[in-house]
C-alpha cells in the first residue's frame, strides 16, 4: 500500500509538472528554415538542501557521524524502533504536521529533499532556521506560527538526525519503557 501511494505522489507530481510546461509553451508557425539546434538542458539539481547551505567536506563528515544510538547522545534508540521520550515526540511532531506529504514516509525525499542525506549537510541551527523560516521558494512553508514545532524542533532534529545517521529504523516508534 505505502508504494502505491509514494506512486501516485509521484506521477501527479510529474503530470503537473508535464501539465505547467505545456502551459507555458507557446504555438510556434512552421517555417521552411529549419531551426538551429537546442542547447543541450541544464542537469537537474540533485535533491537536497539549497546551495548554500550544503557544507564543507570536513562539516559533512562531522555531521555522518552517528549522533546517538543505544548508549545515548543527541537520541536513544533501542532495537530500531524504542527512542527516548524528546525524539518519540519529534517523530510524533512529524506524524502530526504530514511532513512525510513531501519529504517520504522514510524521509527518502519525494517533492521535498532526502531528509536522510540532507541531515548530513545542515547544522543543527541551519535545520532550525530552515524549519522556522521555511523555505517558499522551494514550496516549504515556515514553521515558526506552529507551536508544536517550536516546543518539539529539538526532538524532531534529534529523530531525523536518527533515521540520517541510520540507528532509527523507519516506520512506527515506541517508547524505550514499552514493551
Amino acid at each position: 500500500m505505502k508504494q502505491s501511494i509514494v506512486l501516485t505522489l509521484v506521477t501527479s507530481a510529474i503530470l503537473m509538472t508535464a501539465a505547467s510546461l505545456a502551459a507555458e509553451q507557446k504555438p510556434t508557425v512552421a517555417s521552411a528554415t529549419p531551426a538551429p539546434p537546442a542547447a543541450p538542458a541544464p542537469a537537474a539539481a540533485a535533491p537536497g538542501p539549497a546551495a548554500s547551505t550544503t557544507a564543507d567536506p570536513a562539516t559533512v563528515a562531522e555531521l555522518s557521524k552517528p549522533s546517538g544510538g543505544p548508549n545515548g547522545g543527541l537520541y536513544t534508540v533501542k532495537p530500531g524502533n524504542k527512542v527516548d521520550p524528546k525524539t518519540l515526540q519529534g517523530w510524533k511532531t512529524w506524524r502530526a504536521l504530514a511532513c512525510e506529504r513531501c519529504h517520504g514516509a522514510e524521509q527518502e525525499g519525494l517533492v521535498g529533499p532526502p531528509l536522510v542525506v540532507s541531515l548530513h549537510n545542515l547544522t543543527k541551527d541551519q535545520f532550525y532556521k530552515t524549519i522556522t523560516d521555511g523555505r517558499p521558494e522551494k514550496g516549504m512553508p515556515p514553521f515558526s506560527a506552529s507551536k508544536m514545532v517550536m516546543d518539539n524542533k529539538e526532538g524532531l532534529y534529534a529523530y531525523l538526525k536518527g533515521r540520517a545517521d541510520g540507528q532509527i529504523k523507519p516506520g512506527h516508534l515506541y517508547a524505550m519503557d514499552s514493551k
